[in-house]
C-alpha cells in the first residue's frame, strides 16, 4: 500500500538541516531511497532517526500490529497499541516531516518479494527477527544488486558494539549476544544498534560516489 503526505504545516527540512550539513549533503540525503525490512525495535528507530537526519523517502515493510510489550523499545505509543506497525510508524513519521514519501506495506517479505519490493531503492536495512529470515533477506537482496545494512547481536546490557564492512553488505552489532531469556531486548542497546545502521545508510549516501556498470551508484 502506498501512503501519501498529508497536507499538514511542517519545517521545511532543508531549513532545520542548514546549521548542519552543506547544500549538496541535504540535497543526497533528500535523493536517496531507503527500504526497511521490519518495523519493530531496530526498524522504527532507524526510521526515524534517518528522517530526523534528512531521509525523505522510505519503503518500510513489515506484518505484526503493535503490542504492548513493544512499547519498552521501540518508535511506538500506547494510544497505537493493536494497530498496523507499518501505518503507525508512517504517522508518527510525519510527525515529524509530513511531506515524506512513503510506500509501506504490512507483509512478511520472503528473499524474492524484498527484492521486488525494495526495488529502487539505494540502500535497506535489515531489522528483522529471525535469524534464518535475515540470512534469506540479505542474500536476496544482495543478488538484486542492494547495499544492505543488517544487524546481529542486541540482547541484555553492556558490552561493545561494533561495525564490519563487507563489500556492499555491513553488519553492525556485538555479534554474539542474541536476544533471548537471559539477554532481554531492551531499549538502549536496540537503539544503539539501530542508532548504527541509521549513522552506516547516511555515511554511505554522503559518501559513496561509484556507479555500477548500469550506471547506479553503489555506495
Amino acid at each position: 500500500m502506498i501512503e501519501k503526505a498529508d497536507v499538514r504545516p511542517g519545517p521545511d527540512w532543508d531549513d532545520v538541516l542548514a546549521r548542519h550539513l552543506p547544500p549538496r549533503h541535504i540535497a543526497r540525503l533528500r535523493e536517496a531511497s531507503v527500504g526497511i525490512a521490519g518495523a519493530g525495535g531496530l526498524g522504527s528507530s532507524c526510521a526515524m532517526l534517518l528522517v530526523r537526519s534528512g531521509i525523505r523517502r522510505l519503503r518500510i515493510a513489515d506484518p505484526d500490529m503493535v503490542d504492548l510489550s513493544n512499547l519498552n523499545r521501540q518508535f511506538f505509543f500506547p494510544d497505537q497499541v493493536g494497530r498496523a506497525k507499518v501505518g503507525a510508524l508512517a504517522e508518527n513519521l510525519r510527525a515529524l516531516n509530513p511531506s515524506l514519501d512513503l510506500k509501506l506495506l504490512q507483509e512478511r517479505l520472503d528473499g524474492p518479494a524484498a527484492a521486488s519490493f525494495f526495488s529502487g531503492c539505494d540502500i535497506v536495512a535489515e531489522a528483522v527477527d529471525s535469524a534464518a529470515s535475515k540470512q534469506e533477506l540479505v542474500h536476496a537482496l544482495l543478488e538484486a544488486g542492494h547495499c544492505v545494512v543488517a544487524a546481529s547481536g542486541m540482547g541484555g546490557w553492556g558490552g561493545d558494539m561494533h561495525r564490519r564492512i563487507l563489500g556492499r553488505l555491513t553488519v553492525v552489532g556485538d555479534f554474539t549476544a542474541e536476544v533471548g531469556p537471559d539477554r532481554p531486548a531492551l531499549a538502549p542497546r536496540v537503539m544503539m544498534a539501530a542508532a548504527m545502521q541509521a549513522d552506516e545508510i547516511i555515511r554511505r549516501i554522503l559518501e559513496g560516489e561509484e556507479e555500477d556498470a548500469g550506471g547506479r551508484r553503489t555506495f
